[in-house]
């Protein structure tokens, strides 16, 4: 089989197609036959090696998190599931590995896929889904009639946090590009503004919470848009945002946490009709190590990229 790895940490052009074999299955792992898997920021940050810390030295290194597919067998200790079963997840961060036919994963990164979701949409689910859950309801706690700044609210953690903030029924503000105005205004947003442009000083102190779905909101645009005791969540890590996090009750660091418990809670809300996430292009596995050296130079797309097998 062939899967996408790589030899060391570093730039996008050490991303090789190359042959694999898979170990054998330890206690509570699942063997899956991968029908879709998605592309997230999250793939070339940890081969670029910023999360090596997180990721370890040992190569060579598959790519990608996000999948959906069927399981073909399972480990001693896994009752959950059994050859045939549809399911949507993730592999573990230090062993990555969804660009490829086949996976292994851990019994505890995974749920049954509904029926009525197919593969494509439910592998551009689990990364994204989950840090929009996690910020809104497991940080912030939204409550109906709370209001949210959505910053970068078009690309897949954005259009996520959209779907469960209106499922809450909170009233929301949303930042995107000048291109992709009307299509926020076709979800149902309260207020859309254009991340070309100033945010109106009218909107000062008026968000219970204001989300940075993709880092690009200053501090001082999130700390004047907050309401007094309100939260301010990035998902875009860096050194002067974490020691801020460490010292502020009102700011916080939020980062996916896909066990299959999280998980579920987002797939339940797709599966109801309440969650989807734009799937901008399907790509084959051989068009993908360009697709990712795109996106990694910041092409911009309202959506996911998902590779189809």
């Amino acid at each position: 089989m062939k899967r996408l790895e790589y030899t060391r940490y570093g730039g996008h052009e050490l991303v090789r197609m190359s042959e694999f074999s898979l170990p054998e299955l330890k206690a509570n792992e699942v063997l899956i036959r991968v029908a879709a898997a998605s592309i997230n920021p999250m793939d070339w940050k940890i081969r670029s090696g910023k999360m090596k810390l997180f990721t370890g030295n040992k190569f060579p290194r598959a790519l990608g998190t996000d999948f959906a597919g069927t399981v073909e067998s399972v480990g001693v200790n896994v009752d959950d599931f059994t050859p045939g079963d549809d399911v949507v997840g993730t592999v573990p961060m230090k062993g990555s590995g969804a660009f490829a036919p086949m996976l292994i994963t851990s019994k505890n990164l995974i749920v049954k896929k509904p029926e009525n979701l197919s593969f494509t949409e439910a592998a551009t689910l689990p990364i994204a889904g989950v840090t929009a859950w996690h910020a809104l309801i497991k940080k912030a706690r939204l409550k109906p009639g709370q209001t949210i700044f959505l910053n970068g609210a078009l690309g897949a953690v954005g259009q996520a946090a959209i779907a469960i903030a209106q499922s809450i029924g909170a009233e929301i503000t949303a930042r995107v590009g000048p291109h992709s105005l009307e299509q926020a205004q076709s979800l149902g947003i309260n207020v859309v503004l254009d991340y070309t442009k100033p945010v109106p000083s009218s909107l000062d102190s008026g968000f219970d919470l204001v989300f940075d779905c993709n880092g690009s909101l200053s501090t001082q645009d999130a700390a004047r848009l907050m309401k007094r005791g309100g939260m301010i969540i990035d998902i875009a890590p860096t050194r002067a945002k974490f020691f801020k996090a460490c010292l502020s009750r009102a700011n916080k660091l939020v980062f996916a946490d896909p066990k299959a418990e999280y998980l579920q809670e987002v797939i339940a809300l797709a599966a109801a009709g309440k969650l989807a996430i734009h799937i901008a292009q399907s790509i084959s596995l051989a068009e993908a190590p360009e697709a990712l050296a795109l996106l990694e130079r910041g092409e911009r797309r309202n959506g996911k990229t998902v590779i189809v097998f």
